[in-house]
């Protein structure tokens, strides 16, 4: 019972319109755009400024990998003029919703801009989803959504491309600095242990190593006894101090893997596939990187400064 429901999805909530902009009397000209996730809402959302009507349809906190979509979903994606979505498969319900028939928005998969780092699902090789944990892949998107903004609104291209100069400079020097924060972590502690596999594009290119996690790509998958004992050994043997529980997955079974393992399971978790809620300090994806750069610093034994952007 333990291992067959330890995962469930403990976000608040599941989804429903995050309207970022309301349309008023003199707003029929703005066009409406739809992103997915909240790591696409908010980038757009920097660039975009209020040229636009936007709409997340995932809430903070909920996890793409099993959201079901609402009826209000279908409506936004009906009216909408451009719709931005991660793809590689992250929000299959909604991607299914998006390439069905009456939805004849232009679409952008930003995260299919992104040359994909591979897993392997059921013995076939699949490209992984999660690529906004490597900065420079943040800044790609952010070129991608520029790019589809001012197709769709070009009398606004000046006020685009300053929005997204100021974004890619601030997210060039966030990449910078988690590289420099991790670099401070003792080398045998650069290692990293979490609930599903949402980190390996964060790990690839700032020099962790992945130890082990308890499922896969997808949250919907469950983890059995023996996937539990086998993450507790090899947490043994890597010697790492501390593992992260992430925001969207319930922390029960990685709790008990840190306890069997003798070591501390890090107060704060990790925010793996949606930004935080207001208040929470990860409320855009700069600060869901810094959030999650200074826990992982933290807790690995290296040494904490908080990201400081130069104008």
């Amino acid at each position: 019972m333990l291992v067959a429901g330890g995962l469930a999805s403990c976000g608040p909530g599941g989804g429903g319109l995050a309207e970022m902009g309301e349309r008023g009397s003199g707003d029929s000209d703005r066009p409406q755009v739809v992103a997915t996730s909240t790591v696409l809402a908010n980038l757009t959302a920097e660039v975009a400024g209020d040229t636009i009507i936007l709409v997340g349809l995932l809430k903070p906190g909920a996890d793409p990998h099993v959201y079901e979509p609402v009826p209000q979903d279908s409506r936004a994606l009906e009216q909408a003029d451009l719709i931005i979505y991660n793809g590689y498969n992250l929000e299959p319900g909604l991607i299914k919703l998006i390439n069905g028939a009456g939805i004849g928005a232009e679409k952008l998969a930003a995260g299919e801009r992104v040359q994909p780092l591979d897993f392997e699902y059921k013995g076939q090789r699949e490209p992984d989803p999660h690529v906004w944990g490597d900065v420079a892949n943040g800044i790609t998107m952010v070129d991608a959504i520029e790019a589809a903004l001012m197709e769709l609104v070009p009398q606004h291209r000046a006020d685009l491309e300053q929005n997204g100069a100021a974004l890619r400079a601030e997210l060039a020097q966030l990449d910078t600095w988690v590289e420099t924060q991790i670099a401070t972590i003792p080398p045998p502690q650069r290692r990293l242990v979490t609930t599903h596999d949402a980190f390996q594009y964060y790990a690839h290119a700032y020099g962790l190593e992945v130890v082990g996690t308890l499922i896969g790509i997808s949250t919907e998958e469950q983890p059995s006894a023996q996937t539990v004992q086998r993450l507790v050994q090899a947490v043994k043997t890597a010697g790492v101090p501390t593992i992260f529980a992430e925001t969207t997955l319930n922390p029960q079974l990685i709790r008990t893997v840190a306890e069997e393992a003798g070591v501390i399971l890090a107060p704060q978790q990790l925010y793996s596939d949606s930004l935080g809620a207001v208040g929470s300090g990860a409320e855009t994806y700069s600060t869901m990187i810094e959030t999650n750069t200074r826990s992982i610093v933290q807790s690995l034994g290296g040494v904490d400064r908080p990201f400081e952007p130069q104008p």
